[in-house]
């Protein structure tokens, strides 16, 4: 017959995974909330400490200091990995996850230095888990603006594709037709080079790196920067217009049940005519 101790410790056993996973995974209680505070101070002071044993003369100085450190930051990540597998309610789904994954691979580059030299140099993909900061922020509330926006972007993608289609077909005319100007004496040693070039031109960006030195070479570069001025509206205009499009379509879709007026927010709850309370947002249509 089992003592009562052995029957008391899964319950007791069972109240602590389930504490920890409410303050490790959590961002709803205050607990989880100082959790995922100290983490993300933990994890950029760590990618600090990286960046800083990467400038020569800090490196010579103090660089016992900043191993030491290193190794205490990846000690401490290692050790909340494993309470994450300890606690987390399907072991398995955390490992696949994009989290933990990245919470793997923030701390596998300290272990792999030891047989595969430079390999702590990975250890800047800790900055990935700073994204943990949007569930502090709760951010969720901004879902349906986000899921607005992406579904502008995939009505706009026909277009979009279009233009930049249009748009590469004229950095190859521009691009070739530089190549045969100015040639390689001027810098222009292929005509991916000269594409390079037109891109970087048409962009309005202009590093300089190449520049043409003939007079019909410099009127076709006036000619791709005026294009690239009058071009470089376009994306921000298709997209304006479908997301105009995609809100009047929601606005639309939400109709007073009392006194059937139109013209809502998606997020309002009430009538902003009668104060009658709102049906929820119709799904988007396909």
């Amino acid at each position: 017959m089992s003592s009562p101790e052995a029957s008391t410790k899964p319950t007791q056993d069972e109240t602590l995974r389930q504490k920890l996973n409410r303050i490790i995974f959590g961002w709803d209680t205050p607990a989880g909330q100082r959790f995922d505070i100290l983490l993300i101070w933990a994890i950029c002071i760590s990618v600090l400490v990286l960046m800083l044993e990467s400038v020569d003369w800090i490196a010579i100085n103090y660089r016992p200091l900043l191993r030491a450190t290193e190794w205490t930051f990846t000690l401490l990540f290692t050790a909340e990995y494993l309470v994450r597998l300890y606690c987390s309610e399907n072991r398995w789904r955390y490992v696949k996850s994009f989290y933990g994954i990245v919470d793997l691979l923030s701390i596998l580059p300290s272990y792999l230095a030891f047989f595969i030299p430079g390999a702590n140099n990975l250890l800047i993909i800790r900055m990935l888990r700073v994204l943990r900061i949007f569930r502090i922020l709760k951010l969720v509330r901004y879902l349906g603006e986000a899921n607005l926006l992406a579904r502008t972007m995939m009505l706009a993608r026909r277009k979009i594709l279009v233009f930049f289609g249009s748009v590469l077909i004229l950095s190859t005319v521009f691009g070739s037709l530089m190549y045969m100007v100015e040639g390689a004496e001027n810098g222009f040693t292929s005509i991916p080079k000269s594409i390079y070039w037109t891109i970087v031109t048409i962009t309005t960006v202009g590093y300089g790196d190449i520049v043409p030195h003939t007079v019909l070479g410099q009127i076709i570069s006036a000619l791709a920067m005026l294009t690239g001025y009058s071009i470089i509206a376009v994306p921000t205009g298709i997209l304006t217009a479908e997301l105009a499009q995609e809100m009047q379509r929601e606005r639309v879709s939400r109709n007073c049940p009392k006194c059937t007026r139109a013209g809502h927010e998606a997020d309002a709850i009430h009538c902003k005519h009668c104060g009658e309370q709102l049906p929820a947002s119709a799904p988007p249509s396909k």
